[in-house]
C-alpha cells in the first residue's frame, strides 16, 4: 500500500521533529524549508532546527524540573533533536547545553539522510494546496507575512505580529493567603465564577508609593528593533501606565474599589493587586494588569514587593516581543489540528508554547498525531499528568478564556509544573510526617515525575498495541 506524505512547513526544531517522527512511523514527508530561498533576520546557516538564541536546553534534572522531565519523555519516543543535543552537548552544569553549530549540522545530516524524508527548499507563502491533504505548519514566531496574511486570513485573527505584552504568572501555593484573599469586585460572579474568583493582595499608601518608585526605576528591555509596532490590543506595559501619573495605577489595574479585606473590613486598603485564575487545574495565577518589559530579575525584586508576593514562584514572568503565535485553545483541536479546516495542523511555537524544547516537544506530538491518521488509526493524546500532556492541554485546552476586554488572554509559556494536574496523594516523610517547606517542595515534583514517566511507558505501550492491530 502506498502510503501518501505528510507536508511539513518549517525546518525549525519543531518542523525538523515533526518530519522524524513521521518518517520514523514509516510515513513519507515533504518538508519544505524556505532557507536560503527566503533568508531571515537571525538565521545565519541553512541547517535545520538551528539554534538563533541561546545554545541552553536548560534544566536536564528530570526527577525536580519540568523541562528536564520533557527532555526524558522525548528521549523516550526517539527524539532527533534529544539524540542530537546530547552527542554534542558541553558542560554547562545541570543544565543541557550544546555545540550548536555540530548540533544543527547532525540534526540536518540525519534528515537529509532519511529514505521517507524528502527536503525542498522554496518558500510557502499562499495556502497548501488541496492535494495536500495532510500539512503541519512549523514556521515559528517569525513566520513570513504572506503565510501569516494567509493563517490570519484562515483564523479570523486581527493580527499575528505585534508588540506581544505579557503579565508574570505565579504558582497559586506561593501564595501567601494569610495576607491575600478571595474576592470578586462587587462580589460580581462571572462567567462560570463565584463572586470570589480573584486572589488580592492589599497596599497601603506607603506600600504602594515604594513599589511605584522601584517599578519606575526598575532596569527595563529596549524594544527599539520593533519600532513602530504597535502594543496589541493596547495592551499596556505596567510601567508605561505608572509614568503617566502617580494615581494612574490606582485607578487602574490596582484599583480598590468593591474589595475589601475581610481580615481588616474597617481599614480600606490604598491599592489592591489582582490575580486571576489562569488554568482550569487552579495551580497558577495570572497578575491582572501588570505586563511589563522590566528585565527578568527586576521583575521578581519588585512584584514581591507585592504584599502576599513576598515568596511569589513565578511559572512565567513578563515580558513584550514581537511574537506570531494562534489563539490556540479558541482554533486548534487536541491533536494540533485547525478546528475550520482540518487538514492543516500547527506544530512549535506558533502554537503559543514557549523554548526549544517545548517547540520540539509539540512538533514531535503533532508528527505523531499525523502519523497515526495516515496508519489509519486515531491520534491519541499522551496523558495530561505527563510533560507532554499537560503541554499540550495548555495549548488546545487547559487555558481560562479572559470574558474582560482588552489583552488576548492567552499566551505562551513555558512547560512548569503548575501545568500538571495536582497529585492525588501528597507525598510524606520517611516517619510518615507531613514534610513542609523545600523538603516538601522537591518531594512532590519527584513524585509527579514519576507519575508522568510510568504513564508516558504506559501510553506509549497502548499505543504501539493499537497499530499492531491496525497493521494485522
Amino acid at each position: 500500500m502506498t502510503i501518501a506524505p505528510v507536508h511539513i512547513v518549517g525546518g525549525g526544531l519543531a518542523g525538523s521533529e515533526a518530519s522524524w517522527q513521521l518518517a520514523e512511523a514509516g510515513v513519507p514527508v515533504v518538508l519544505h524549508e524556505m532557507r536560503p530561498v527566503q533568508p531571515t533576520e537571525v538565521h545565519k546557516t541553512t541547517d535545520f532546527a538551528e539554534l538563533v538564541c541561546s545554545n541552553s536546553f536548560r534544566s536536564d534534572d528530570a526527577e525536580t524540573n519540568a523541562v528536564g522531565l520533557l527532555h526524558e519523555e522525548m528521549r523516550r519516543l526517539g527524539s532527533v533533536i534529544m539524540a542530537c543535543a546530547d552527542r554534542h552537548k558541553v558542560p554547562a552544569g545541570g543544565a543541557l547545553a550544546v555545540d550548536r553549530d555540530g548540533f544543527s549540522a547532525e540534526v540536518t545530516a540525519r534528515l537529509e539522510g532519511h529514505s521517507l524524508i524528502e527536503i525542498r527548499r522554496e518558500h510557502v507563502g499562499a495556502l497548501p494546496p488541496e492535494a495536500w491533504d495532510s500539512v503541519i505548519i512549523a514556521t515559528g514566531p517569525l513566520t513570513s507575512q504572506p503565510l501569516a496574511d494567509v493563517i490570519a486570513g484562515l483564523t479570523g485573527e486581527t493580527s499575528l505580529a505585534f508588540f506581544d505584552a505579557i503579565a508574570p504568572i505565579v504558582h497559586r501555593e506561593s501564595i501567601d493567603m494569610d495576607i491575600a484573599w478571595f474576592q470578586s469586585r462587587y462580589d460580581k460572579p462571572g462567567p462560570g465564577g463565584t463572586g470570589a474568583d480573584y486572589i488580592n493582595c492589599p497596599m497601603t499608601r506607603e506600600q504602594y508609593e515604594a513599589f511605584l518608585d522601584a517599578l519606575m526605576a526598575g532596569d527595563k528591555t529596549s524594544f527599539k528593533e520593533f519600532e513602530g509596532t504597535p502594543y496589541f490590543d493596547g495592551c499596556l506595559p505596567v510601567e508605561v501606565m505608572a509614568e503617566r501619573g502617580r494615581e494612574t495605577l490606582r485607578f487602574g489595574p490596582m484599583k480598590p474599589v468593591g474589595l475589601t479585606n475581610p481580615r481588616n473590613p474597617q481599614v480600606k486598603p490604598h491599592a489592591i493587586v489582582q490575580l486571576r485564575q489562569d488554568n482550569a487545574l487552579g495551580t497558577l495565577y495570572n497578575m491582572v494588569g501588570f505586563q511589563t518589559k522590566l528585565k527578568y530579575a527586576e521583575q521578581v525584586r519588585v512584584f514581591r514587593m507585592i504584599p502576599g508576593l513576598e515568596n511569589a514562584e513565578f511559572a512565567r514572568l513578563g515580558g513584550l516581543h514581537r511574537n506570531t503565535y494562534l489563539n490556540s485553545p479558541v482554533l486548534l483541536d487536541e491533536t494540533l489540528r485547525l478546528k475550520s479546516l482540518q487538514r492543516l495542523r500547527f506544530a512549535g511555537q506558533i502554537t503559543g508554547c514557549e523554548g526549544y524544547i517545548e517547540s520540539a516537544g509539540v512538533g514531535l506530538m503533532a508528527g505523531r498525531f499525523a502519523a497515526a491518521e495516515r496508519l489509519g488509526r486515531a491520534p491519541v493524546p499522551p496523558p495530561m499528568t505527563t510533560a507532554l500532556g499537560a503541554l499540550l492541554n495548555h495549548i488546545t485546552g487547559g487555558h481560562i478564556v479572559s470574558d474582560e476586554t482588552g489583552p488576548r488572554s492567552f499566551q505562551p509559556m513555558n512547560v512548569n509544573f503548575g501545568l500538571f494536574p495536582p497529585l492525588e496523594v501528597m507525598p510524606k516523610g520517611e516517619d510518615g510526617k507531613r514534610l513542609r517547606g523545600t523538603e516538601k517542595t522537591h518531594a512532590k515534583k519527584r513524585a509527579m515525575s514519576a507519575r508522568a514517566l510510568q504513564d508516558l511507558e504506559a501510553w506509549k505501550a497502548a499505543t504501539a498495541r493499537e497499530q499492531t492491530l491496525a497493521n494485522a
